[in-house]
């Protein structure tokens, strides 16, 4: 585990993106270390890409990850997985959520959704997690915990104890907090064992 890194989230409006950055960020603050987070909402409301940067390291003097500099992409959604591809290098590691929502034009019939997505990040040698955080997120009896799930797919490869994203948790999410710390330990499982 690095003490410094780059870690991009991506997804569309309402996925949870911006509490999955908080929750990463003040964990990274707690563990000492300076945390800088950027985001950005676009058309968020009506179900647009929403981007948000996280640097953190020893001290940080900027949010913003320069492409190709991201060593974590945390997708919530597998067309923004792709979207973001020119922020990643060969090391990076992309923690994905298979879900697939529909931009306007899919929606509409206008185009079709992109096929293989996934095996066009592997070719290009970079390292894919594809999680079904909606199914873990069911399993747990929570729907809205999908976002922890991925947080703690990525708290594997973060220089941050399990105990301290934890307490982090229970004081940014009073509510359903079992079901969220449920999420949490199972996304982090899954990654685990590559960390």
């Amino acid at each position: 585990m690095k003490a410094s890194g780059n870690i991009l989230f991506c997804g569309v409006g309402g996925q949870g993106i911006l509490l999955a950055s908080e929750i990463t960020a003040f964990a990274l603050l707690e563990s000492g270390l300076d945390a800088k987070k950027s985001e950005v909402h676009g058309m968020a409301q009506r179900g647009g890409s929403v981007v948000a940067h996280l640097r953190y390291g020893e001290k940080v003097y900027s949010p913003l990850i320069d492409p190709g500099r991201a060593d974590f992409a945390v997708s919530f959604e597998i067309m923004e997985a792709a979207r973001y591809l020119p922020f990643l290098h060969k090391e990076s590691k992309v923690i994905v959520n298979t879900q697939q929502i529909a931009p306007p034009a899919v929606a509409t019939g206008k185009m079709t959704y992109p096929a293989n997505l996934l095996d066009e990040l592997r070719n290009k040698g970079i390292t894919v997690f594809d999680i079904d955080a909606f199914a873990l997120a069911r399993e747990v009896g929570e729907i809205r915990t999908a976002n922890i799930a991925l947080v703690g797919a990525l708290s594997s490869f973060l220089p941050v104890a399990e105990e301290v994203f934890i307490s982090v948790l229970k004081t940014r999410i009073p509510r359903k907090l079992e079901e969220n710390l449920q999420a949490f330990k199972q996304g982090r499982e899954i990654t685990s064992k590559a960390a």
